[in-house]
Parts: C-alpha cells; sequence; structure tokens
C-alpha cells in the first residue's frame, strides 16, 4: 500500500511540476512572488516520492533525498514572504542559514556514506539523518509561522495554503520522529502513511497555480473555537500518551501517579473553566486576541444585538430601556449596565438598570447639566479608568458617584442627530482591559442604533401625549357652553333693564350681576388665553437686560424684583419666547412666596451658555415632586390649574437648544435656572462683578 501511495505522489508531483513549467511566466508572477521555486519544490518532493517508491518510507535513502525536497520548501518560504523591500529580520535568516546547511551536510555526507559503505551504512546513518531531519522540520515550522505573521496582505489565500501544508509535512514528520524517540520504537505505520500526507498537499499547489482564492477566506467564529476545542483534546491526549510512555519505560508506579496526575489536571481544568466567569472571560479574551485578527465577530454581535433591541427576552421583552442597557453589555462582554435619561430638572438621572442595582440615593445618582452638555458636544465615550488616572484630555465634568464606584468602566453618550437622548454606563468586565479603536467604533454605531429605537419610542410616547392634548381641548367645549350661558345671562338683563332701570333696587341688583358676569368672563378668557407661540420660528441675538427690565416694570405692582444682569449678555433664541419662559418663572416665583419677601432674577454667561436664575424664598418643592411631576402636563399645585405652565416653558427652552434646572427644599424656597446658547461662542463664561448690573425695581 505504501508503494502505490508513493508512486501515485511521484505522478502527482511530477505533472504538477510539469504544469506549472507550461504555465505562462507573466500569469504566474501575478499569482505569486516566486513561481519557479514552487516548481522546484513540486520537482523535488516528486524525486523524493521516488526514492519512497524505490526503497521504503522511513528508510536511510529516503532520510537522505529529505533534505533535497526541505532546501527547495525553504527556499520557496524564504522568497514568497519576504522580499527585499520587507526583508527577513538577522536572527530568522541565520536559522534559515543554518537549517540550510544542514541540509546540504546531510544530502552530502548521507550520499557519500551511502556511495562508500552501502547498506553497512545504515545502522549507525539512520540517528545521524533523524537528529537532523527533527532540527530541519522544527525550524521548518518557526519559518512558516513566522512567514504567514509577516505576509503582506496582497498574498492570495492558496498561498498561505501551500506553506499550511509544508507545515502539516513537517508537523508530521516531527511527531513521527518524536514518538519513536521517546518509545524506542519505531511508529511504522505512521511512517507508512507518509506518502498519503504527502498527497494530501498536492491540491495545495494546483489552486495556488490558478486564478482563483483571490478573496480572503475565513472560518466563522463558532467553527473556529470547535476546532480549537477539538485541537486541545487531540493534544491532551497525545500528552496523557506521551507520559504514559515515558512512564512505563521508567517502569514502577510512576504510570499509575501520571494517569493519576492526568485526571487530576482534567478535571481541576475543567470545573474551572465551568464554574468561574472569569476564567471562561480570561480564556475568550486571550484566544480572541492572538488567534482572530478582530476583536468582534460582527455578523454574529450585530445579529444578537439588533435582536436584543427589537425582542429581548424573558422580563425585558417590554422594557426599552433595559433592553438598550443590556444590548451595550453583551456586546462588550460587560455583566451589567446603566440606562440614563434626560430629567425634568436637567440633566440626566438613572432611568433602568440591567444586573447592576445603584448603591447611591436616585436623586444623587445623576449626570449634571454641564456634563451633559460636554458629552453632548464632544460626543466622547468615556473610559472612566482614564478618568480616574487623570489621563482624560477633556473635562467633562464626569460625577464623582461614577468616579467612586469601580464597578463603571465606560460611559458611552447615545446620540440621535447630533442630540443625547441616553447615556449607558457599562460594568467592568470580569477580566477588565483598556478600550482599543475597536470597542470605540462598535460602541460608537451600536449607540446610533440605539438611539433609533429609543427616538421612535420616545416619538410614540409624544404622539400618545398629543392625543391626551387633544382630549384636553374637547373639554372646552364644557367652557364655551358656560359662556353662552353668561351671554344669555346678560342678554335678559339687557331686556329686564328697558322695562325697570328706574327702578333702584333693579339698578343695584343688575350692577352686581354684571360684577359678577364680568369676573366669571374674565376668568374664562384667562383660561382661554393661549400660553405661548409654541417654538420660536426664528432664532437670533437676544439682548437679556432689556428683557429682565421689561418683566420687573410688569411685576412691581404685585412685587418688587431684584434684578441682576451681566452687562451685554445676549443669548441666542427667540426674544418673546425667552420673555415667556421667564414671566412664567416669575410669575410662579411671586405665587409661591409670602408677600413680604424677595424675588431675585440673575442672569450671566457661564460655561459657553446664557444662565438666568430666578431664585425664591417661598415654599419650596420636595425632591420627588421635581423629579416626578414638577414638569409632567395636567399636574399642578395650584386649585383650578392645569399644570401647563412648566411643561410649556420647558418645551420652548428645549426647542431653542436649552434646558431648565431646579434646586429646591422645602421650606427653604427654590431656584429655577433658564439655560440658553450664547449669541457669541467667543465671549468668556467667567462672571466680572464690576461688569454685573444689578437694580431693584
Amino acid at each position: 500500500m505504501s508503494e502505490i501511495l508513493s508512486v501515485l505522489a511521484m505522478v502527482g508531483f511530477s505533472a504538477v511540476a510539469l504544469w506549472l513549467l507550461a504555465r505562462p511566466p507573466a500569469r504566474m508572477a501575478a499569482l505569486m512572488p516566486a513561481p519557479r521555486m514552487l516548481t522546484l519544490s513540486a520537482a523535488a518532493t516528486a524525486l523524493w516520492c521516488a526514492v519512497l517508491a524505490l526503497f521504503t518510507p522511513g528508510s536511510s535513502q529516503a532520510m537522505v533525498a529529505q533534505p533535497l525536497r526541505d532546501l527547495a520548501m525553504l527556499g520557496w518560504l524564504a522568497t514568497t514572504f519576504w522580499s527585499p523591500g520587507a526583508p527577513m529580520s538577522r536572527p530568522l535568516r541565520l536559522i534559515l542559514r543554518m537549517l540550510a546547511t544542514i541540509c546540504l551536510l546531510t544530502l552530502v555526507l548521507g550520499a557519500a556514506a551511502h556511495w562508500r559503505a552501502g547498506a553497512a551504512a545504515e545502522p549507525w546513518m539512520t540517528p545521524t539523518l533523524t537528529f537532523a531531519a527533527m532540527i530541519v522540520a522544527t525550524g521548518g515550522l518557526l519559518i512558516v509561522d513566522s512567514g504567514v505573521r509577516h505576509a503582506s496582505a496582497g498574498l492570495r489565500t492558496p498561498v498561505m495554503a501551500v506553506a499550511g501544508g509544508f507545515a502539516m509535512l513537517w508537523a508530521y514528520e516531527l511527531n513521527v520522529q518524536l514518538i519513536g524517540a521517546l518509545t524506542g520504537k519505531s511508529a511504522s505505520t505512521l511512517i507508512q502513511l507518509l506518502p498519503a500526507v504527502v498527497l494530501l498537499m498536492l491540491p495545495t499547489y494546483i489552486v495556488a497555480a490558478m486564478d482563483i482564492g483571490r478573496e480572503r477566506m475565513q472560518l466563522s467564529r463558532t467553527a473556529a473555537m470547535r476546532t480549537l476545542i477539538l485541537l486541545a483534546v487531540a493534544a491532551y491526549l497525545i500528552v496523557i500518551g506521551l507520559t504514559g510512555a515515558i512512564a512505563r519505560l521508567v517502569g514502577g508506579d510512576y504510570a499509575e501517579l501520571a494517569q493519576a496526575a492526568s485526571l487530576v489536571v482534567a478535571l481541576g481544568t475543567g470545573g474551572l473553566l465551568i464554574a468561574s466567569a472569569r476564567a471562561r472571560a480570561w480564556l475568550s479574551v486571550m484566544i480572541t486576541k492572538h488567534l482572530f485578527e478582530h476583536r468582534y465577530d460582527y455578523r454574529t454581535e450585530w445579529m444578537r444585538f439588533t435582536a436584543t433591541l427589537g425582542q429581548g427576552g424573558g422580563e425585558d421583552d417590554r422594557n426599552l430601556h433595559r433592553r438598550v442597557a443590556k444590548a451595550l453589555a453583551e456586546l462588550t462582554g460587560s455583566p451589567g449596565a446603566l440606562l440614563m435619561l434626560p430629567a425634568a430638572g436637567g440633566g440626566f438621572r438613572v432611568a433602568e438598570q440591567w444586573h447592576w442595582p445603584v448603591d447611591v440615593d436616585a436623586d444623587d445618582a445623576a449626570l449634571s447639566l454641564r456634563s451633559a452638555f460636554m458629552l453632548q458636544e464632544t460626543r466622547h465615550i468615556v473610559d472612566l479608568d482614564a478618568e480616574r488616572r487623570g489621563q482624560s484630555d477633556e473635562n467633562l465634568a464626569i460625577p464623582d458617584w461614577l468616579i467612586a464606584d469601580q464597578r463603571a468602566w465606560v460611559v458611552v453618550p447615545i446620540l440621535h442627530f447630533q442630540r443625547m437622548i441616553a447615556v449607558v454606563v457599562l460594568h467592568r468586565p470580569p477580566v477588565s482591559r483598556a478600550l482599543d479603536w475597536e470597542d470605540l467604533d462598535v460602541l460608537r454605531i451600536a449607540g446610533q442604533q440605539a438611539a433609533s429605537y429609543l427616538a421612535e419610542s420616545q416619538s410614540q410616547e409624544a404622539l400618545s401625549e398629543a392625543r391626551r392634548f387633544d382630549e384636553f381641548n374637547r373639554r372646552f367645549a364644557f367652557i364655551m357652553h358656560d359662556i353662552k350661558n353668561l351671554a344669555s345671562q346678560i342678554g335678559l338683563l339687557a331686556r329686564n333693564a328697558e322695562r325697570h332701570a328706574d327702578k333702584p333696587d333693579f339698578r343695584a341688583d343688575m350692577v352686581e350681576t354684571l360684577k359678577i358676569s364680568a369676573g366669571r368672563l374674565s376668568d374664562l378668557l384667562v383660561r382661554l388665553a393661549p400660553r405661548g407661540r409654541g417654538p420660536a420660528a426664528e432664532a437670533g441675538r437676544v439682548l437679556i437686560e432689556p428683557i429682565l427690565n421689561d418683566i420687573a416694570a410688569e411685576a412691581r405692582p404685585r412685587r418688587a424684583l431684584f434684578v441682576g444682569c451681566q452687562t451685554g449678555l445676549s443669548a441666542w433664541g427667540d426674544a418673546e419666547s425667552v420673555r415667556q419662559i421667564v414671566q412664567h418663572l416669575v410669575a410662579n416665583a411671586i405665587d409661591a412666596s409670602d408677600a413680604g419677601t424677595p424675588v431675585q432674577v440673575v442672569a450671566v454667561a457661564e460655561h459657553g451658555r446664557a444662565r438666568i436664575d430666578v431664585i425664591d424664598q417661598g415654599s419650596g418643592m420636595t425632591r420627588s415632586f421635581i423629579r416626578d411631576e414638577l414638569f409632567k402636563p395636567f399636574v399642578s399645585t395650584k386649585d383650578g390649574g392645569f399644570g401647563l405652565g412648566a411643561f410649556e416653558a420647558l418645551q420652548i427652552a428645549q426647542a431653542m437648544g436649552g434646558a431648565i434646572g431646579v434646586e429646591s427644599e422645602p421650606g427653604k424656597g427654590s431656584s429655577f435656572t433658564l439655560w440658553l446658547p450664547l449669541a457669541d461662542a467667543h465671549e468668556g463664561a467667567g462672571v466680572d462683578a464690576r461688569m454685573m448690573k444689578v437694580t431693584s425695581q
């Protein structure tokens, strides 16, 4: 059987060598760097197979002819994977020269010994030839590994397959020789199968010389991982076999000891991988880092990410916020995540968590307005470890509770059309690592995908709210009914006046009735009057000081305002919208405070924004009311109030690119802060006390 396989291998490689020689040189030069060396390698392999057919595999004659084959294979590797523009390193060049020298010496001395002594030289030449072949096989594997790592992106995959065939042949021969050296017996069955292994290399020569395979072929992550597991199992079995063979050679009770040690190692390793999530994560990181070009299997990860966002699973099915946190966490291998949404009073607060309970107070687990502005403008994905080490290039005002929590790893802003609609904080993975460009790119594009889902959800909520407004508008039909009743009452009074106007009692009753009707009509008109014009149609430079002075003059009959404004302060927005917001905040401050307490209005430039504070010393509000009810429509603390003023003020501010912040404590008053973009981005954010104009009106 071995002779037949050797003849088939000789015929096949001879045919391939002739076919390669007949191929157009220009076509071959376009397919690989060294086509003639591949032809020479095929011819040398054919000659070696002829020796295998004449003698037997493993004979000294075959081992004398083997260096000729190895020289051709080493020459092809050196000329294919290295070039004058990208030369081989000096240590590797020395190794290659040493291997070539060993091959030449083995070929010359072995041929001379057989020429002089014939079969008598085989007993003392075979160990020397075997040792030389082991050195060449080991060095050849090193050359293949270095060449494939050094290969340029322009090399085709079939060319890489030829190098893989060389590695397979050398690895097989090395294992056969090692088994023989360890056991003291020749692995005759494996040696007889050597021609079959050589035949497996034949297709790689043919495919490499054809105009196919320009695309890079890749195994899927699943197939690669299963292959690695099978190889690991095979390596484990080989190690056990070699250990047992050595123990038997040594004698004594070492064989049983080796078996027990192998069993303990296997059970310990398996138990560690099953029980320890950290060990599994470490193994996954090491495999991904050293065996795959990219950290992520983008197709698989993207399908899982999209499925999580769209469907969820179990208790997360109806909670989109939790699904977003879960999807981003699973993408990076994080065991948990927090999702923060815009707070009614400004900034962002924790709204949902996935496998990460928050230990701090709900009001403290928030992101300030300043930090939110910075994240939105810079669009940075924040590595919190870099922030803790002080290596960040930007002052992002990350809150202290996030810096102090060592579990927090990454802050990911979720942006939708340059507007930040959410923030996700990822839990540190079991095996912590620094972020690289691939992590940043994946998180950025995944954040955009998640933002589209969140924006769609918010649109649905806005539509639902609009329907509530429509229902609210229908209620005004009852008010129109009251107006109709008032009109009828006044008409009846006018008709009666024509007949009873001269009676004093009627005139007194008529005056009283008119007062009541006028009061009721005024109340209805106030309730029907529009509270604003909605978002500004056209933005421009707005001087803040004149607006504050006008509002103070209008409020003077009710309360004197203390107004302070930075000289020349101007915002970018709509003047009437700004006036409407400040009027509402001032009116609320007056209503909330006693008659003798002051109300202050202060306007300055801060952090690239115009800041207008309305401060009172009234009854104040609780944190829960500010968080859950203050800016919601149809919620009001006033008797008969519709709860639309604060809601509408916030909507108008956000339409101009601003926000409204609130600080309040029960019994100590409230401070409402209106943030607006500065008209001139180059104006300083600092406030000089000498430039502040303070008036009491």
